[in-house]
């Protein structure tokens, strides 16, 4: 979610029209362009180096060009050498989807530099430019957006990742321009009598926290600071990426990861489909199955359950077609099959975390909309599996993910506007939940998925703080210190986008072999990006985690 302070600044100066056709770089040269090309100048004035084409839209990052080469559509990324006096094109992006009419670059916070083209019907593409040591590598795109007609102009404020676009005669916009932030757009400043403004931007210039509008003379309207209200978070990578949903929308919601005890460095995750049922992948993010048990909410896995004499590998999910829960086995193969459905009196059936005693035994915490738990022990006999309800009792608002910790005894339970709350997991003891985590700079609502990462050295929490696209961890032992908070962000090398808006994740110690033998986190990725799909599931290494957290 992108939250952005604008502070309007009137400013009594002007900048000459031709500013937007001409750049300033170090030691004096500039860039320029014109109906004959692009042109590198020395501090003097004189030519240096010239790239013919009918160039128009110019931007500029440390050292990468971009311009349009009007007669092709084609949008071309230039390496600039101002000290040895020199252009070369790097990358080439057909934009004859868009016909652009405005081109502008973005340096992200990893670093990877992207390219916007906006067409004239407001069509418009997000590319990812290879880096400048890999030029035979081609753009990808990341995605298209839908951006207002007629924006002549566009520019990105990349400490705020803001991408603003002018609409003629209107006003001008900003969006995200982080690819794995939530679509919104906000005015920045309209025309009377939508706005203050006396006449509608025509042109957009860089400001030191901001950006100026521009008139059609290339005069100063307005200069807007743009600040991104985002605590820090380091980022890591994902290896991993699985299939994608068979259908489009909100369909992806929660995984659980299981490891073979027979086969180590194997496992599966099995990741919840809203819209049709559960998906079982491998460790490669191959689909091996998919059961069409409905619409599964969240899902949860234990292991070495002792039931009746014998022991399970047993999974749980929440459908909400029947407000019930639904009870999977999973073979020594990692086969999953549906075994029992319970039925619930919940009305709005929706989070789910399972519990192992330490006497023994399986029981599940499941949850409703309107703050209801309810906790279930689930035994077998006679061949069959059944459930029997021990406990009630209720958070504020709506709650969804939880976890419990079965070596403390905890159960640690998402307020989604208030934190994460702690209780005894014992069906037996008097329910009085204790807000352990509210939120503030690292947990952002909604409070979303959790789950436990029981190492050698120490066990955390890790928690998907939903409203700023990043995920906490703490301490899973009071008093919960917060170690830190990271993003997900691309892995350009593999192709694989970052992940945001996170419902569901789980985390697992189990060494899986290669990058993930300290362990993976899994997680749901609200939007799907390079290119644009429907939703998917990516896997983390742990060991990154930990670097990038200082974590032991």
């Amino acid at each position: 979610m992108m939250r952005l302070t604008l502070i309007p600044l009137l400013l009594a100066i002007g900048l000459p029209a031709a500013a937007r056709d001409t750049i300033a770089l170090p030691q004096g040269a500039s860039l320029a362009i014109d109906k004959r090309g692009l042109q590198l100048r020395g501090a003097d004035g004189a030519e240096r180096a010239r790239l013919a084409l009918r160039a128009r839209h110019l931007d500029y990052r440390d050292g990468t060009a971009l311009v349009v080469d009007a007669n092709t559509e084609r949008a071309i990324a230039v390496n600039v050498d101002s000290a040895g006096g020199a252009l070369a094109a790097r990358a080439v992006i057909d934009g004859a989807a868009v016909a652009p009419d405005a081109a502008c670059l973005h340096r992200d916070a990893q670093g990877l530099l992207h390219a916007f083209l906006v067409g004239k019907d407001g069509q418009a593409e997000q590319w990812l430019l290879p880096g400048a040591g890999a030029p035979a590598a081609a753009p990808r795109l990341v995605r298209k957006l839908a951006l207002p007609p007629h924006s002549k102009a566009c520019l990105v404020h990349d400490a705020s990742a803001t991408l603003v676009v002018n609409e003629e005669g209107f006003g001008a916009w900003a969006y995200n321009a982080d690819a794995e932030a939530p679509p919104a757009r906000r005015a920045l400043a309209l025309r009377r009598p939508h706005g203050k403004l006396a006449a509608a931007p025509d042109g957009l210039a860089p400001a030191a926290q901001g950006v100026t509008l521009l008139d059609h003379q290339g005069k100063a309207l307005q200069t807007i600071a743009l600040r991104r209200d985002l605590p820090p978070s380091a980022v890591v990578q994902p290896l991993v990426q699985t299939e994608t949903m068979p259908r489009m929308g909100d369909a992806a919601d929660d995984p659980a990861i299981w490891a073979d005890r027979q086969r180590p460095g194997q496992g599966r995750v099995l990741g919840t489909n809203k819209k049709q049922g559960l998906h079982v992948y491998d460790l490669e993010g191959r689909q091996l199955q998919m059961l069409e048990s409905g619409r599964l909410n969240n899902v949860d896995l234990r292991q070495d359950v002792l039931l009746d004499g014998q022991r399970f590998d047993l999974a749980m999910a929440t459908q909400r077609d029947d407000n019930a829960l639904v009870l999977y086995t999973i073979d020594s193969a990692g086969t999953v099959a549906e075994t029992a459905r319970f039925p619930t009196p919940l009305e709005r059936i929706y989070g789910i975390c399972l519990y192992q005693p330490a006497a023994g035994g399986l029981q599940a915490f499941v949850n409703d909309k309107d703050g209801r738990f309810l906790q279930y022990r689930i035994g077998r006999s006679g061949g069959a599996f059944h459930a029997s309800l021990v406990r009630r009792f209720k958070l504020g608002t709506q709650p969804e993910g939880c976890v419990a910790d079965d070596r403390s005894g905890r159960l640690f339970a998402g307020e989604e506007k208030r934190g994460v709350w702690s209780l005894d997991a014992d069906a037996g003891a008097k329910a009085e939940p204790r807000l352990v985590l509210p939120l503030g700079p690292h947990l952002r609502a909604d409070v979303e998925g959790m789950a436990l990462y029981h190492g050698e050295r120490a066990s955390y929490l890790v928690v998907s703080s939903q409203g700023s696209n990043s995920y906490l961890v703490a301490d899973a032992a009071p008093p919960h210190r917060i170690r830190g908070s990271f993003r997900i962000g691309f892995n350009a090398a593999a192709g694989i986008d970052g992940a945001s808006e996170t419902d569901g994740l789980d985390v697992s110690a189990a060494n899986f072999g290669g990058r993930f033998a300290r362990g993976m986190l899994v997680v749901q990725d609200g939007y799907k990006r390079l290119p644009d799909g429907a939703q998917n599931f990516k896997y983390v290494a742990w060991e990154d985690i930990a670097r990038a957290l200082s974590l032991p």
